[in-house]
C-alpha cells in the first residue's frame, strides 16, 4: 500500500512534569520547527499513595491536552506521535485517564518504557547537538524518574532509568515547601542510593564530556549562570553555592534566585538534590545543557517510521538473532501472512492500514523465540519475552499487541485474550492471529517447497479457504491439522470451512 509522506508532523511528550509539544512542517526530509508549547502540569504530584492519579491533577492534564489538540488535532493518523511516560506508567487508573486523554488529543497516546524514553532522549540530543566522536554522559531529570545514557554519535549505548524525579523527590524530601540542611542531605542520599549500582557504568572515565537534556537542568544553569557561579553551563563549584544557598532557606518561599521560574519553584530543590548527587557520585565537574530532549527524539523517530527506518524492524531481526530463529522459515511464513492479507483485505476494511501489515509480519519472525528457552508451550515463552523485555522502539501497547498476536498462534483460541487491547486492537488482532494461525498449520512441514496457489476469505467469523482440486487429498497430514484448527476456532465463535 502506497504511503503518503504528510507534510506536518508533531510530538507530544506527557512527562510526569511537564507536557511538551513540538509541531514541524516537513519538506524533502527537512524539518523546520512551527511551534512549540509547554505546560507544567505536574502530573506526578497527583499520585496518591496507592498510585492512583486523583480527579484534580486529572482535570488539570485533560485541560492542557485540549489546548494542544485544538493544533493537532486534525492532522492526518501517522503524522503524530504522542507517549507519556513514568506516572503514566505507574498510575494504576492510567487506561481510563489515557481514554479521555486521546479523545482530546484524536491522536493514539503509547506508555513508553524507561529504557525507551532514555533511548529517545538520547536521539533528541544528539539530533540537536550534531555528531561527534565524543562518548557523551546524557542525563535527564524528569518529574518520576531520571535517565542515564553514555553514547557516541547518534547511537545510545548504556541507558538506565531511575526511580526518581524532581516531583517525587520535592514532594517526599520538602512537603509543602519546607527546606533544611538535614531534608536536602537525605535526598541528596537518597538519589546517591539509587544511583550506585549504576555507579561504575556512568562515572567519569566511560565518557568524555556531561550533557543535560531536562526543564530542571536549564533552571539550575540559568540561575548558576545569572549569579556568576558558573560560565559554562553547569559546574560543581557552583552546584555547591546552589546547595548553600538553598539550605539555608526554610521555605521555597524565600528562594528568591534570578532567571528561576516561579511555576519551577516548586519542584525547583528536588531537581538540584538530584544534579548534586549525580555529580558527587559520576564524578562529572561540568555539565552542558542541551535545548534537545524527548519531544525531539521523538519526532526523530517519527521520521524513521515515516521514511522507512522503523527502529522496531531492527529491533525484531535483533530479537530473531539472539534467540537463534529458524529464519528461512520465518521468511517463508512471513511471505504466507502477507499473502493472506492482501486477500483478506479486500473484504475487511478493517485491516487496510500498514500497521496491521507490521505488527503481522513481526508476529511471524518471532513467534517461535521462546523455543531458544523450551520447546513445550513455546508460544508462552515467546510472549513472555516479547511482552515484557525492553525493545527499543516499541511502547507498552506495541509489546502487548505483538505478544498476544504470539500468544495465539497455536493451540487454544481464546476471543477473550483481545478483548483488553486498546481500540481498533480489539478487533483487528484476532483476524490477524487467525491469519497466522493458518499459515503457521501450513507450513507446518518446514518444507522449502512452495505452498499451491490458494485462496482466503475471513468475513466477519467465517473463514474459508479454497486449495487447487485434490490437494488436501494429497496431503492427509494438513488436513486433519486443518480439522483440528476448525474445532480451536469454533471454541472462539468462528466457522472454518475448506475444500
Amino acid at each position: 500500500m502506497q504511503k503518503i509522506t504528510p507534510e506536518v508532523v508533531a510530538a507530544v511528550d506527557l512527562g510526569s512534569n511537564s507536557f511538551h509539544m513540538i509541531v514541524c512542517s516537513l519538506t524533502e526530509g527537512k524539518l523546520k520547527t512551527l511551534d512549540q508549547l509547554k505546560e507544567m502540569v505536574r502530573l506526578a504530584s497527583g499520585l496518591d499513595s496507592r498510585n492512583i492519579l486523583d480527579e484534580p491533577t486529572q482535570q488539570r492534564a485533560l485541560a492542557c491536552l485540549e489546548r494542544f489538540g485544538q493544533r493537532i488535532r486534525n492532522f492526518p493518523p501517522g503524522s503524530v506521535r504522542v507517549v507519556g511516560t513514568n506516572t503514566l506508567r505507574t498510575a494504576k487508573n492510567s487506561q481510563q485517564f489515557l481514554l479521555k486523554a486521546e479523545q482530546a488529543l484524536n491522536h493514539p497516546i503509547h506508555i513508553i518504557s524507561g529504557i525507551e524514553e532514555a533511548r529517545l532522549i538520547y536521539m533528541g540530543v544528539a539530533f540537536s547537538l550534531g555528531s561527534n566522536a565524543n562518548r557523551r554522559l546524557v542525563m535527564d531529570i524528569g518529574g518520576g524518574s531520571t535517565e542515564y545514557i553514555i553514547g557516541t554519535g547518534d547511537t545510545p549505548k548504556e541507558k538506565e532509568s531511575l526511580y526518581m524525579g524532581c516531583v517525587s523527590v520535592s514532594n517526599r524530601f520538602f512537603p509543602e515547601g519546607k527546606l533544611s540542611k538535614v531534608a536536602f542531605t537525605r535526598a541528596t542520599l537518597f538519589a546517591e542510593q539509587e544511583l550506585e549500582p549504576f555507579q561504575q557504568k556512568f562515572q567519569q572515565g566511560n565518557w568524555d564530556e556531561a550533557i543535560g537534556a531536562s526543564g530542571s537542568l536549564r533552571a539550575i544553569a540559568k540561575v548558576l549562570q545569572a549569579k556568576n557561579w558558573s560560565n559554562n553551563g553547569i559546574t560543581r563549584s557552583g552546584l555547591d553555592q546552589l546547595v548553600g544557598y538553598l539550605t539555608n532557606c526554610s521555605h521555597i518561599n524565600e528562594i528568591n534566585l534570578p532567571d528561576l521560574d516561579p511555576e519551577r519553584l516548586p519542584v525547583f530543590t528536588g531537581g538540584v538534590a538530584i544534579a548534586y548527587a549525580t555529580f558527587k557520585s559520576l564524578g562529572i565537574e561540568q555539565m552542558t545543557v542541551s535545548d534537545g530532549a524527548l519531544r525531539e527524539g521523538l519526532i526523530q523517530d517519527l521520521l524513521g517510521r515515516i521514511y522507512n527506518h522503523d527502529v522496531r524492524s531492527e529491533t525484531v531481526q535483533a530479537l530473531a538473532t539472539r534467540y537463534h530463529t529458524d529464519k528461512a522459515h520465518a521468511a517463508r511464513l512471513d511471505q504466507t501472512v502477507m499473502m493472506l492479507l492482501e486477500q483478506v483485505r479486500e473484504s475487511n476494511s478493517l485491516l487496510d492500514n500498514e500497521a496491521s501489515e507490521q505488527f503481522l509480519s513481526w508476529a511471524a519472525q518471532l513467534h517461535e523465540i521462546g523455543r531458544d528457552i523450551a520447546h513445550g508451550q513455546y508460544h508462552k515463552h515467546s510472549a513472555y519475552i516479547i511482552e515484557n523485555g525492553d525493545l527499543a522502539g516499541f511502547s507498552h501497547q506495541d509489546q502487548v499487541l505483538l505478544a498476544t498476536l504470539i500468544r495465539a498462534h497455536r493451540r487454544k483460541f481464546s476471543r477473550s485474550r483481545f478483548q483488553n487491547l486498546p481500540a481498533p486492537w480489539d478487533k483487528q488482532a484476532p483476524y490477524l492471529a487467525i491469519m497466522l494461525r493458518l499459515a503457521v498449520l501450513l507450513h507446518r512441514n518446514r518444507h522449502e517447497d512452495e505452498l499451491p496457489h490458494f485462496t482466503i476469505q475471513l468475513v466477519r467469523s467465517k473463514v474459508t479457504l479454497q486449495f487447487p482440486d485434490n490437494w488436501l487429498n494429497q496431503s492427509p497430514l494438513t488436513h486433519a491439522d486443518l480439522i483440528l484448527e476448525a474445532g480451536y476456532l469454533k471454541s472462539a465463535g468462528f466457522t472454518l470451512n475448506f475444500a
